[in-house]
């Protein structure tokens, strides 16, 4: 990567928010990934300047939030990753209406909501994301989808151009969103909640996550539901009646106590578990003829 490009993010983003070669197993909840060439931890005023000098150098960047939902290879990933994190996690009450930055966590902001006796986001409250990445892909649990709550988001498009995307134009339905398909980086959402009682909410919430506790393997990294829904039938299901239940390759493993989920057992590398995945995919389409695709984004190098 040349020297100049380099100096010029220097001029955009404070040294002290540039890592060289980090390693994103530090940065995604399987704890698994190789070492990103250049990544950035943005602030809401760097990312429009941040694309267009990358643009203008023709350098590949990566944009991700939370690290929970991807499997970064164990290459690692070329060019500039551009993490919405903690720099971009502003959160705002108004009346009934919670605006949040992509960056923040889903977990916080339905606390907030919670804490101004807000109601509807109660199924958010245990999920391990961001907010731009749970809109991205309209993330849901337990009866609750993004798309319920949301009333609008701001994009920064392909062109450069934020705009701001009422919850229609986003097209939201299962794990899915036109902005996946279009391009785009969100940079904030506003969710329209109801008022409610603060002791209800926090029930409910509790409850919620009580039941995520005894039913999921919270004690290894993860990236959550490694498979969508397929229509009809659930991926959990299936994977257990092909008696995939532990099924592991090198340190990835079919989790015992939920099968949807393919856990990092013991160091696994990002091919263990493309590679058990791809094995369970192939045996439950044997077995069932249902093919189960990822939710998990695949991202960076693998082979």
């Amino acid at each position: 990567m040349r020297r100049e490009f380099i100096d010029k993010l220097l001029t955009i983003v404070d040294k002290n928010n540039v890592y060289f070669d980090e390693p994103m197993s530090k940065h995604t909840t399987f704890r698994i990934g190789g070492n990103a060439d250049v990544f950035i931890e943005i602030a809401a005023d760097e990312i429009e300047n941040v694309i267009e000098a990358c643009n203008d150098e023709d350098v590949a960047y990566t944009v991700i939030g939370n690290g929970s939902n991807v499997l970064v290879g164990d290459k690692g990933i070329r060019g500039v990753t551009i993490s919405i994190g903690k720099r971009m996690s502003n959160i705002e009450v108004e009346d009934d209406v919670v605006e949040a930055e992509a960056g923040a966590l889903l977990s916080k902001t339905a606390n907030n909501a919670l804490n101004a006796n807000l109601s509807g986001m109660e199924f958010a409250s245990g999920i391990p994301g961001s907010v731009g990445g749970a809109v991205l892909m309209n993330a849901g649990a337990y009866g609750g989808e993004i798309k319920d709550i949301l009333v609008s988001a701001n994009v920064l498009t392909p062109k450069g151009v934020v705009k701001c995307y009422s919850n229609e134009e986003l097209e939201l339905s299962y794990r899915h969103s036109k902005i996946m398909d279009e391009g785009g980086i969100i940079l904030s959402a506003k969710f329209n909640l109801e008022s409610g009682v603060y002791d209800d909410i926090k029930s409910t919430m509790q409850e919620l996550n009580g039941r995520r506790v005894d039913k999921q393997p919270l004690n290894y990294p993860s990236a959550g539901s490694t498979f969508k829904r397929p229509e009809g039938h659930f991926a959990g299901k299936l994977i257990e009646e092909s008696n995939l239940r532990g099924y592991r390759v090198g340190g990835a493993m079919v989790s015992e106590k939920h099968c949807g989920f393919v856990i990092n057992y013991d160091n696994a590398s990002a091919m263990d578990v493309r590679n058990l995945m791809k094995d369970v995919s192939k045996k439950v389409y044997e077995d069932s003829n249902v093919r189960l695709e990822p939710e998990v984004r695949f991202i960076g190098e693998f082979e």
